[in-house]
């Protein structure tokens, strides 16, 4: 294993914790104490996965991961104060991968990370030189891109692979439970809010009024389908 695992923060404890726990597993190891300093070594090194405090000197963890996640689908662990678990939905929406809440336990963490890098491998079998096309949405999983009209998008990998494997299985409810397994690698997760996230946020970028979606529908209280023509949301 020789991944590198870029952590930003403030803490030393904590950063010096994270780093020894992530040694042992065998990770090339780099630290920054603040945003700014987080935000260079992330442009420069070109990390494999970054764990980010949400709470940080100089450019805090939002701004970090929004600038990051504009120019990278480098995955994104951030950590947030307890009582903070807003912040971390909200860092979900910037674009950040999970989160997890302090203190936390080391052995979550490095499974956490495990899990992350673990998923491009996955997701990707078999799918390479795939094109799928859904009526006015094209998802190539070469170039890792997302066409809707005359736009091509470039999404955050969880995004990616949520659209993909919803469309993959077009017209079928695919449970909430099954999407979580299958595009989180079958983590545990403090909230499942984490779904909705994505899928809203997937929403904003691929519907004509993510307000009332026509493409990804919620189907109450079982999950969500990707359908190939008009159709009105459950209510």
């Amino acid at each position: 294993m020789n991944e590198k695992v870029l952590i930003v923060e403030d803490e030393a404890v904590i950063a010096d914790s994270v780093a020894y726990a992530l040694q042992k597993e065998g990770f090339r190891v780099m630290t920054a104490a603040d945003g700014v300093q987080g935000l260079a070594t992330a442009r420069s090194e070109s990390p494999d996965l970054m764990i980010l405090d949400l709470m940080l000197p100089e450019m805090d963890g939002f701004d970090v991961c929004r600038t990051v996640r504009g120019e990278s689908s480098v995955p994104i662990i951030m950590l947030t104060a307890k009582g903070e678990e807003v912040d971390g939905i909200l860092g979900l929406e910037l674009g950040a991968d999970d989160y997890l809440i302090k203190p936390f336990s080391m052995r979550e963490l490095v499974a956490r990370v495990k899990a992350a890098l673990r998923r491009p491998y996955i997701a990707s079998a078999g799918d390479e030189g795939n094109v799928m096309q859904v009526a006015d949405i094209v998802l190539d999983c070469r170039r890792r891109t997302v066409g809707v009209g005359d736009k091509v998008l470039t999404l955050p990998f969880k995004e990616f692979e949520l659209l993909r494997v919803l469309m993959k299985n077009k017209d079928r409810v695919l449970s909430r439970e099954m999407l979580l397994n299958v595009v989180w690698a079958g983590e545990v997760f403090d909230n499942t809010g984490t779904l909705d996230v994505h899928i809203r946020w997937l929403r904003e970028k691929i519907e004509d009024d993510p307000s009332s979606p026509k493409r990804i529908i919620t189907v109450r209280g079982v999950g969500y389908m990707f359908v190939g023509c008009d159709h009105d949301e459950e209510r």
